[in-house]
C-alpha cells in the first residue's frame, strides 16, 4: 500500500527474546529417528529454543517488546498501537495483543493479532505502517511471537526438527521526512495451497474432539517437498518484484533478512538475486524456524552486531502457510 505523503514510518527500536532452553539435534535424535547430520544437511538447523510450560506466547512477546522499547528510548505511554503476528495465540480469543498490552502497562490503545504464519511479521508491520499514516499514531509496537513447540508433534520427525520458539519486536515511529524507513511492501497469498501447511484441528471446520486429538490434528501438518518448491519460487519472485517496483537493483541492497526456514531456500534466493551470502543475515542454525518471529529476531541480531548502518537499504522477504508471502524494503534511518 502506498501513500502520497511527506511523512514516513521508521524502525526506531528493535528487540528480541528467546527462551533459555536449547534443544540440539543430538537431543532430538534421541526422541525420534533422525540424526544431527540429516537435519543439518537438509535444513541448516543445529539447535532451537523451546519455551517452558509456564511461558505463553504473550510472555515471549512482552519480553521482546520491552527490549524494543528500551532500544527506542520510548516508554509504554508513548505507544499508540499494538499489533502482533502469531499462529500460536495464548487463547482462541481474546487476542494475544490484549495480554501483551496488560503485561507492558500500555494504555487502552488498539491492540490486535494478525495471522499470516511465517509472513506474519511483514504483514503486521505493513498494517501498522498504514494505520499510522492514516490515523496519525506517532509510535506503534509490532511483534512477531511464536510458541511453535505447543503445536509441534514431537513424534513426527518430518516436522519436529524444524521449529522453535521466540519473539522479536520493533517500535515504529512516524516522522516528518519522506522516503525513509519502510519505503515499500508487497504482500500476496494463494489459498488454493492452504492445506499443504496447516494445523487442521481445533477451528470451526474441525472442532476439538477426542477423535481430532487422537489423529494429531492439533499439530503442524506439512507436505514438505511441495512447500519447499513453492517457497523458493515465491520468495525469489517477491524479492525481484519489490526491487522492480521500487526502481532499485539487487546491488543497492546492503542486507537481506529472509524468513529463516531452510538454508537451501535462502541459498536459492541469493543465487536468483545475484547477491552473495555474506549480505544475508542467517541465524537459522541457532533458532530453527520461528515463523512470524524469525525476521524480527534476525533483525535484532543484525542491528546489535553492527550489520546495519544509517542509509542502508534492507530487504525483508518471507513465505508461510496460507500460502502467504511478503517482501519489504526499509531504508535505515
Amino acid at each position: 500500500m502506498s501513500f502520497s505523503t511527506d511523512q514516513s514510518v521508521i524502525i526506531s527500536g528493535v528487540g528480541s527474546y528467546a527462551p533459555p532452553r536449547i534443544l540440539t539435534n543430538v537431543e532430538l535424535s534421541q526422541m525420534v529417528e533422525t540424526s544431527d547430520e540429516w537435519i543439518r544437511t537438509r535444513t541448516g538447523i543445529r539447535e532451537r529454543r523451546i519455551a517452558g510450560p509456564e511461558e505463553s506466547t504473550s510472555d515471549l512477546a512482552a519480553k521482546a517488546a520491552a527490549e524494543a522499547l528500551r532500544d527506542s528510548g520510548l516508554t509504554a505511554g508513548d505507544i499508540g498501537l499494538l499489533v502482533i503476528g502469531t499462529v500460536t495465540p495464548d487463547m482462541p480469543f481474546p487476542n494475544t495483543a490484549c495480554f501483551v498490552q496488560q503485561k507492558l502497562g500500555l494504555g487502552k490503545i488498539p491492540s490486535f493479532d494478525v495471522e499470516a504464519a511465517c509472513s506474519g511479521f511483514l504483514y503486521t508491520m505493513e498494517i501498522a505502517r498504514s494505520l499510522m499514516l492514516v490515523n496519525g499514531y506517532k509510535h506503534a509496537l509490532v511483534i512477531g511471537a511464536e510458541k511453535l513447540s505447543s503445536i509441534t508433534n514431537w513424534e513426527d520427525r518430518t516436522t519436529c526438527v524444524l521449529f522453535g520458539d521466540g519473539a522479536g519486536a520493533v517500535v515504529l515511529s512516524l516522522v516528518d521526512e519522506p522516503d525513509i524507513g519502510i519505503i515499500r511492501t508487497i504482500m500476496g497469498a494463494d489459498g488454493t495451497e492452504a492445506n499443504i501447511l496447516c494445523v487442521p484441528g481445533g477451528g470451526s471446520a474441525s472442532p476439538s474432539t477426542v477423535e481430532t486429538i487422537e489423529r494429531s490434528m492439533h499439530y503442524i501438518h506439512m507436505q514438505g517437498n511441495q512447500v519447499f518448491k513453492i517457497a523458493v519460487r515465491v520468495m525469489c519472485q517477491s524479492a525481484l518484484d519489490i526491487l522492480e517496483k521500487a526502481g532499485l537493483a539487487a546491488e543497492d541492497v546492503a542486507l537481506v533478512i529472509p524468513h529463516q526456514a531452510n538454508n537451501r531456500i535462502i541459498e536459492a534466493l541469493a543465487q536468483r538475486l545475484g547477491i552473495g551470502m555474506e549480505r544475508f543475515k542467517i541465524n537459522l542454525d541457532r533458532y530453527g524456524n520461528t515463523s512470524a518471529a524469525s525476521i524480527p529476531i534476525a533483525l535484532d541480531e543484525a542491528w546489535r552486531n553492527g550489520r546495519i548502518r544509517s542509509g542502508d537499504l534492507v530487504l525483508f522477504v518471507a513465505f508461510g502457510g496460507g500460502l502467504t508471502w511478503a517482501a519489504s524494503l526499509v531504508k535505515w534511518h
